[in-house]
C-alpha cells in the first residue's frame, strides 16, 4: 500500500523513481480507505533529505499511510527554504488537538548541548507530553531517544570523547518479540552521536526493556512496558551516503572527525560504502506500524485517551 504525501512534496519523485508506492493526498482523498496517520516531528537539518528517508521506508509497508510533518514554530530552519517549511510543515498550534496514529520524532545534531541548553528544549518536552495521550505509538530516533530517556524516565545519557559513526553489529536480547520479528540473531545498523544511554540503567528501568544491543554501540532498540515508546538509538532511515556526507562536512569543518567504522570498503574513504542495514531498516519500520501502530489504533482517532493501547484492548 502507499504512503500519502502532500501534493508536490519533493521526496515524491525521488521516491517514485524508485518504485515505492506513494500517492498525493488528491488522489488518496478518493479512497475509501482509513489510512494510518503519522507525525513526523522533523529535527535535522535537511528537512528534505530527511523526509525522503523516512517516507522511504513507511512507503514500502503494505499499510496505507498519511503523514503530517511537524516543525519546531520559532525555530528557522537555515537548510530549507522558507517556501517548503510554510508549504509542507505545520506548527504544534495547528495539530495539538488532533490524534495520530503514529509519532516519529528524528534525530537532531545537538549531542554535546544540555538538553536545558536546547533552545527550543521545551517545545520538545511539551510535544513528548502530549504524545501521551494523542498518539498510540511514539518512535524515538537517535538524539530523540536520548531527550525521551530524559524527559519521561530521569535518564541521563553519557556523553563520548568523540563521535561515534559506523556501522555496528547489533543482537537481540529478547525471546521472539512482535517488534524483532523477521529479524535475525545478529544485525548491522548505522550510528552517527556524541553521546550514548548508561545500558546497566536502562536494563534496571522498571518501565523498560531493552530489545537489541551493541558491544560496541551500547543499547540500540528499547520498548517501554506500556508499548507506547520505542527508543532507537541509531539511525535506521539513513541511505548508503548519509555518513559519509556527515563526514566530509565534519572534515570541511575542521572537526577532525574520525572514519565512520565498519562503513567503508576496508574503511577506506576514498572506496565506497558497504550498505548492511537496509533490510533491517525496512523490517523495523513495517514491524512498529503493523504491531504497534495498527494493530492497537482505534478506528476512530478521537475514540484516544490517556489509558495505554494495550490496556485498552483488554
Amino acid at each position: 500500500m502507499p504512503v500519502r504525501i502532500p501534493d508536490n512534496l519533493p521526496a515524491a519523485g525521488i521516491l517514485e523513481s524508485e518504485n515505492i508506492f506513494v500517492m498525493s493526498e488528491t488522489r488518496a482523498a478518493n479512497q475509501d480507505i482509513r489510512p494510518m496517520r503519522v507525525l513526523i516531528l522533523n529535527l535535522m537539518p535537511n528537512k528534505i533529505e530527511t523526509e525522503t528517508q523516512l517516507l522511504r521506508l513507511l512507503g514500502n509497508t503494505p499499510l496505507q499511510v498519511g503523514v503530517d510533518l511537524l516543525r519546531i514554530h520559532d525555530k528557522e530552519s537555515k537548510h530549507t527554504s522558507v517556501d517548503h517549511m510554510n508549504t509542507f510543515y505545520r506548527d504544534f498550534e495547528e495539530i495539538k488537538h488532533n490524534n495520530y496514529d503514529g509519532l516519529i520524532i528524528t534525530g537532531a545534531p545537538l549531542g554535546q548541548i544540555d538538553f536545558k541548553d536546547v533552545v527550543y528544549w521545551d517545545h520538545i518536552r511539551e510535544i513528548i507530553d502530549w504524545s501521551q495521550q494523542h498518539v498510540t505509538s511514539v518512535l524515538f530516533l537517535c538524539w530523540a531517544a536520548h531527550a525521551g530517556f530524559y524527559h519521561l524516565y530521569n535518564l541521563e545519557r553519557k556523553l563520548l570523547a568523540t563521535k561515534r559513526s559506523g556501522v555496528f553489529n547489533h543482537r537481540r536480547t529478547s525471546d521472539p518479540h512482535p517488534l524483532l520479528r523477521g529479524f535475525d540473531d545478529e544485525f548491522f545498523a548505522p550510528h552517527s552521536r556524541f553521546a550514548e544511554m548508561d545500558i546497566e540503567q536502562v536494563r534496571q528501568h522498571p518501565d523498560l526493556d531493552v530489545l537489541a544491543e551493541s558491544d560496541d554501540a551500547g543499547a540500540y532498540i528499547v520498548l517501554s512496558r506500556d508499548n507506547r515508546n520505542v527508543f532507537v538509538m541509531g539511525h535506521p532511515e539513513y541511505q548508503k551516503d548519509t555518513l559519509n556526507d556527515e563526514y566530509v562536512r565534519d572534515k570541511g569543518l575542521d572537526l577532525n572527525p574520525d572514519i565512520p567504522q565498519n562503513y567503508y570498503r576496508q574503511d577506506d574513504p576514498n572506496q565506497d560504502p558497504i550498505v548492511r542495514w537496509h533490510s533491517h531498516g525496512s523490517l523495523l519500520i513495517s514491524n512498529w506500524l503493523n504491531y504497534y501502530v495498527y494493530q492497537l489504533t482505534p478506528y476512530d482517532l478521537s475514540d484516544m485517551n490517556a489509558k495505554t493501547p494495550w490496556e485498552s484492548k483488554k
